[in-house]
């Protein structure tokens, strides 16, 4: 006899960009052929961008287990909702060394063969006070250009009808 193969299928963003020194969201749902088992369990791991060995980031099973040593101890929070098929967690305080691969797997029983998730992080700088105030700076002088080009030239028109008008009033009196 056959059986059909049943599997949990793992949903998450591509790519995520976050900024150095925020907390961020690695939302990770799922879907399973099977109800949601107390044998359910997650596993959060991560690839760093130099290719070196796949680092444990987050366990799940019954609850939620935070790594007890490495680079996301005290960095990691569970964010998941189980009975909503959320996975999700949060890491803290991100860094430029956390731009990699995070990979979310699931199992389900019976359903344990299944997709593999996987978010590529990209930490990207803060804006830096510098370049903050150039570009105020910037906008600023833009700005405060405008308004001279547009005084300029209505004081310009308003001379002109002036001397208009005073070549009109002399011209209707030397008739």
């Amino acid at each position: 006899a056959l059986w059909l193969a049943a599997a949990v299928e793992v949903h998450t963003a591509k790519e995520v960009v976050a900024v150095n020194g925020t907390n961020q969201r690695l939302k990770c749902t799922f879907s399973s052929s099977s109800p949601v088992s107390q044998q359910l369990s997650v596993s959060w791991n991560f690839q760093p961008e130099d290719l070196s060995s796949h680092e444990p980031v987050f366990y799940y099973l019954k609850e939620p287990y935070k790594p007890p040593s490495g680079r996301f101890k005290e960095r990691v929070t569970w964010d998941g909702n189980i009975e909503r098929n959320d996975v999700s967690i949060i890491i803290w305080n991100l860094q430029p060394s956390d731009n990699g691969t995070f990979t979310c797997q699931v199992t389900n029983w019976p359903d344990v063969y299944g997709t593999i998730g996987e978010v590529r992080l990209r930490v990207v700088q803060k804006v830096s006070f510098s370049e903050i105030h150039f570009l105020a700076v910037a906008i600023g002088s833009a700005s405060v250009l405008m308004i001279i080009v547009v005084t300029a030239v209505i004081i310009c028109r308003q001379h002109r009808r002036r001397a208009r008008d005073k070549r009109l009033e002399v011209a209707d009196t030397e008739r």
